[in-house]
């Protein structure tokens, strides 16, 4: 056992990061890159942990037990339920990095979702990165190298996570979580990699129904009121979702305000109470918004998914289907359909999605006109 365990198909970074931990090419900032589900975040704590070990990672003492727990001292993860990191958040991080480890070691900072930092809050970074304390390591985390900062990124060693192979991802579900074989492979497929995902597949029966249904979505889309519904209803899961995990901590965040206050103090200070809900409720919104976005996000790769299946049974490229269950339907489409039309269909989800997360449209609206670019040409629908 070890702190790696947890990391499935990084071998490479596996080695690196243990030499680093043991100071061979040890820096104070490091940025952590590869596509969503690579284990960027597990890595990262895992990395935390080995430079905390007296043994660089051996999974049991003291030291790695309580950074895998989130309970270390000197090892903080930062991440934000909000769309962006705010410079506050971002200046009040700098400040936690300049104290002094109570142990001795390192003071690490995990910067997750680093790719979220606004402007200033990727310039108040960058100066800490350059003037780093004597024990302070930086780790941030995104999906590529271009989305923090070029002056960040040349003052930080990179790291590179792979997308797990089926194979890989198929063998961690059956030998660290026990699912049965068939399953497994099925998860492995579906997730094209996301350790996360494959996880909630193999374990959960809602998430296979929720992919179940999005992933037919491409070749049912035959009139425009179909469309419609069907970018209602993808929001109006996406809502439901967010609602029903943000609920818990909505709850216990209100219920801490009000007993903070208490009756008397809230008659009494009214106006610091209602600013202070007022600010509590802006976060709150914030953090559901995020929460749907990322699941609407989910849907649009499983919709990706299908067309890139469509696209190899066009080209006959003998590559495997993501959805091979769906084969028959995809068939169809693909047989009724060209490359040309496909590729289009792939540019207007990519579209969307850039529509949600940089420029703030509405998710249903950007949902309606993807759908409208997804609609299945009458040829096909027949």
């Amino acid at each position: 056992m070890s702190v790696w365990d947890g990391l499935v198909g990084q071998r490479h970074v596996i080695a690196t990061l243990s030499a680093a931990a043991r100071g061979e090419g040890m820096t104070h900032a490091w940025l952590f890159t590869g596509p969503p589900g690579s284990g960027r975040s597990n890595a990262a704590v895992a990395f935390a942990a080995a430079l905390q070990c007296l043994d660089a990672g051996c999974g049991h003492c003291d030291e790695c037990l309580s950074v895998l727990a989130g309970s270390h001292p000197d090892v903080t993860v930062k991440r934000t339920e909000k769309v962006n990191i705010s410079v506050d958040d971002a200046r009040r991080w700098v400040r936690d990095a300049s104290l002094l480890p109570v142990r001795n070691r390192w003071q690490v900072i995990v910067v997750e979702d680093a790719d979220r930092l606004h402007e200033r809050a990727n310039n108040a970074l960058l100066k800490a990165i350059e003037e780093p304390g004597h024990k302070t390591v930086w780790i941030l985390c995104a999906p590529q190298p271009d989305d923090v900062l070029p002056t960040i990124r040349s003052r930080s060693r990179r790291v590179t996570l792979a997308t797990p192979s089926p194979e890989q991802v198929t063998g961690f579900l059956r030998e660290r979580i026990g699912v049965e074989p068939g399953l497994a492979a099925h998860a492995a497929r579906a997730s094209q990699g996301h350790i996360g995902l494959a996880r909630a597949l193999a374990t959960q029966e809602d998430t296979r129904n929720r992919r179940r249904e999005t992933v037919t979505l491409p070749t049912r889309l035959t009139s425009l009121g179909a469309c419609m519904t069907a970018a209602a209803n993808l929001v109006d899961i996406a809502n439901q979702e967010a609602a029903s995990r943000t609920r818990a901590t909505v709850e216990r965040e209100t219920a801490d305000l009000e007993t903070l206050y208490g009756e008397d103090r809230r008659s009494k200070a009214s106006r610091s109470y209602r600013a202070a809900e007022a600010d509590l409720k802006r976060n709150q919104k914030a953090r559901e918004k995020r929460v749907v976005l990322d699941v609407v996000d989910r849907s649009l790769m499983d919709v990706l998914s299908v067309l890139r299946d469509v696209l190899m049974l066009q080209t006959g490229a003998g590559q495997p289907l993501v959805n091979d269950e769906q084969r028959v339907a995809l068939a169809e489409l693909a047989r009724a359909t060209t490359p040309e039309e496909t590729l289009r269909k792939v540019d207007a989800v990519y579209a969307a999605r850039e529509q949600m997360l940089e420029f703030n449209v509405p998710p249903l609206l950007a949902m309606e006109s993807m759908m409208v670019a997804l609609r299945v040409p009458s040829r096909a629908a027949r």
